[in-house]
């Protein structure tokens, strides 16, 4: 969901957040690894994918909200700012928050890939190293262009991995695991796809 600019500049978060404040509200940037990324508007496919994950967070664990607006704090020493697609959390956790929040609490990250060329860096390589980093528990993928579903979990959050990480096609059910603790078949991602 983020297309990045060519150059790669360098900027310190404090210099990078009074930049993205000053955005109009329909540009969403991110600073992962010391580079800026913005984020695209999201496409019909992607915005249904989104909201049907919404609906099953909400069935099958109505003690948790799926944020999908909040910006988070990430990366070693909280140097980066990412906005998931989906940041799934206890009910109201965000409140209070602001633009940028701490991970603590944070159950799951969720990113649903854009037809753009940077998805491969960022949504594949980037965002896992870190939320892994930050200490989020879950890192769910929904890869529209592999058509397939990555549950990233059990980070580590000195090397910035996760220790485990299960690949389903589209059409086999996901199991996301402790502490999100729900599955959900993915045979719907089939018709979000090009």
């Amino acid at each position: 969901m983020t297309a990045m600019a060519d150059h790669k500049p360098r900027m310190t978060v404090d210099e990078f957040e009074e930049l993205a404040a000053a955005q109009p509200e329909t540009v969403g940037l991110e600073l992962i690894g010391g580079r800026i990324g913005q984020t695209k508007m999201a496409d019909g496919d992607h915005g249904a994918i989104v909201m049907w994950l919404l609906r099953q967070c909400m069935r099958a664990r109505p003690d948790l909200d799926l944020d999908t607006m909040q910006g988070l704090k990430i990366e070693k020493y909280r140097t980066g700012r990412a906005r998931p697609d989906g940041s799934l959390a206890p009910v109201a956790h965000f409140a209070g928050q602001g633009e940028w929040a701490e991970p603590e609490g944070v159950l799951m990250t969720l990113e649903v890939t854009s037809y753009d060329a940077d998805t491969g860096a960022r949504d594949r390589v980037e965002k896992p190293s870190a939320y892994a980093e930050a200490g989020i528990p879950v890192y769910l993928l929904i890869d529209r262009d592999a058509r397939m579903t990555t549950v990233h979990s059990v980070p580590d959050p000195v090397k910035g991995v996760y220790r485990h990480r299960d690949v389903v096609p589209f059409g086999d059910r996901v199991v996301l695991p402790e502490p999100v603790g729900f599955s959900f078949a993915t045979d719907i991602f089939k018709d979000y796809v090009r």
